[in-house]
């Protein structure tokens, strides 16, 4: 009897650590980046692959990841998605996906985040911080983060001086438990 009892008592951390884990319903991955001074941007059609790990009171055991498919890269003008799918910028025929990992969380205050990542992009991995935002409505959330990137770290596009080298990059994922 003693046995069992300090084994429930040493489970009892582990059971109170429970992740909750979500499974994404929609997602959408935009891009806004400057061109002649005009803001023109599009999207990548959300998520390929997700997986979400998070418990804000658990921060160090929590954990996303994610692939964003470029081929479905739809800036909405089709010859301006084809050049941008080439050797020159994306290069989806041998990189065909960005991928994101998730390093460490800090949480801000409320439901305001900041997330450590791991960014690949054509074989470059940087870290970045991500601020985002967690709406829970119980049953359902909502993930709410933008953050900057230089495309030249990446070797996406080369030295122009019509393109601004920031991509401002907004990611929106809804998620049920």
């Amino acid at each position: 009897m003693k046995r069992l009892f300090f084994a429930l008592i040493l489970l009892l951390p582990a059971i109170s650590m429970a992740q909750t884990k979500y499974n994404v319903t929609s997602s959408s991955v935009t891009y806004v980046v400057k061109n002649l001074g005009i803001n023109t941007g599009g999207g990548f059609g959300g998520l390929q692959t997700a997986s979400i790990v998070f418990d804000k009171q658990h921060l160090d055991a929590s954990s996303i990841q994610a692939t964003v498919d470029v081929k479905k890269l739809d800036s909405g003008i089709d010859s301006r998605d084809e050049h941008m799918k080439g050797a020159d910028f994306f290069d989806v025929e041998h990189y065909p996906t960005i991928t994101i990992k998730s390093v460490s969380f800090k949480q801000k205050g409320g439901n305001k985040f900041v997330g450590v990542f791991d960014l690949t992009l054509k074989a470059t991995t940087k870290r970045i911080e991500i601020p985002f935002t967690l709406t829970d409505t119980g049953s359902n959330a909502v993930f709410q983060g933008s953050f900057k990137i230089n495309r030249m770290d990446y070797g996406v596009g080369g030295s122009t001086l019509t393109l601004s080298n920031d991509v401002t990059i907004a990611v929106n994922i809804q998620a049920a438990k």
